[in-house]
């Protein structure tokens, strides 16, 4: 992985993000994800639901920043 790409973990069934623990207890029903990288060279920047893990559109994300986040994917 290069620059800020990292792994996250997130449940299958909610979309939140858990602990590499849990991801590694429950493999089943979890994702590994890997975020970040360069817009340059092909990434795109995502809006997600801080409290469900679903994507969201940019109009929401900017009515309810304060449970979106913004990731390079």
């Amino acid at each position: 992985m290069a620059g800020n790409e990292h792994e996250v973990n997130r449940s299958a069934r909610t979309g939140r993000f858990v602990k590499e623990s849990t991801a590694q207890r429950q493999p089943d029903t979890t994702t590994t994800e890997t975020v970040g990288g360069d817009r340059e060279k092909g990434g795109r920047e995502v809006n997600r639901s801080a409290k469900t893990g679903k994507f969201v559109t940019e109009t929401t994300a900017q009515l309810h920043s304060d449970s979106t986040e913004k990731q390079n994917v």
